[in-house]
């Protein structure tokens, strides 16, 4: 079963979704489940893991709400919830409740380099064991030290980096990036997603190989059974439509030589155990 580990629905509001710049005109508009689904039908894709874009415990219950109305495709959500909040354990013990939540996100991008390193953040996540959720860790590569420490302090939390870190494919830097991704991968608790590569590239001229020496890091760090596809949509459809975008990752793997089963893993498996999604 193919799953797509990480996608996105929003009804679109200008103030609220200020970070959709004018370059990226094509996405201000409403995406919901019933324009993702023929999408996936015509890619072969079963089942998506909806994440938080917005910064409230609001879009947690709109995600909720849309994954319990289509449950035959959104097989999970990864919701937001303040974790500095005092009240926090109270939260959680509420959200337990929902069986397709999976775990949490922060924008931590948006954020100080520091800011996955703090005390009351770190405290917070470490909560999220309690109740088996896990965090997607969204950054940028400047806050991978952050991550690296996060990762090393919290052993009882499923993490996944989300679109490798997003590193600067854009102007070919990969050095400082690859070096810390190789520290945090070999913490075993920590997985990745191959997603959101497309937005990093030069989103008119990209070609497939730009993105095989960051492949080459993920793959070579995570191996195929830590490793998730992810399709970004309809973030990516800035730089490419929802086939291309697909194709990617598995011409990669094809080209590379990994195995079909191999294959099967970073297409489904992989999230399929770490979300803990029902087939």
């Amino acid at each position: 079963m193919t799953i797509d580990a990480h996608q996105h629905f929003w009804i679109y509001e200008a103030e609220r979704d200020a970070w959709i710049t004018d370059d990226m005109a094509r996405i201000r508009q409403n995406f919901l489940p019933e324009d993702l689904k023929p999408v996936l039908e015509a890619n072969g894709v079963a089942g998506c893991i909806a994440v938080q874009a917005d910064q409230s415990e609001a879009e947690t219950m709109f995600l909720l709400a849309l994954a319990e109305k289509y449950p035959d495709f959104v097989k999970g959500v990864v919701g937001w919830v303040d974790l500095r909040a005092t009240n926090l354990y109270d939260q959680l013990e509420y959200y337990s409740q929902f069986e397709l939540l999976k775990g949490f996100r922060h924008v931590a991008q948006a954020e100080a380099d520091d800011f996955l390193a703090r005390p009351d953040l770190v405290k917070g996540i470490r909560q999220l064991g309690a109740y088996d959720f896990s965090y997607d860790i969204l950054i940028y590569p400047t806050q991978l030290k952050a991550a690296l420490q996060l990762v090393r302090e919290v052993s009882n939390v499923n993490f996944v980096i989300d679109h490798l870190a997003k590193p600067y494919i854009k102007d070919q830097k990969i050095n400082t990036w690859s070096n810390y991704i190789r520290q945090i991968a070999a913490f075993p608790h920590v997985h990745c997603k191959v997603s959101g590569m497309v937005t990093e590239a030069d989103w008119q001229h990209w070609k497939p190989q730009d993105f095989y020496p960051y492949l080459d890091v993920v793959f070579e760090a995570f191996g195929p059974d830590r490793l998730m596809f992810g399709s970004d949509w309809p973030v990516c459809l800035v730089a490419a439509e929802y086939a291309p975008v697909l194709s990617l990752l598995r011409d990669y793997m094809t080209q590379v030589g990994f195995s079909l089963t191999e294959q099967a893993k970073v297409f489904g498996e992989n999230a399929v155990k770490f979300y803990k999604v029902e087939e």
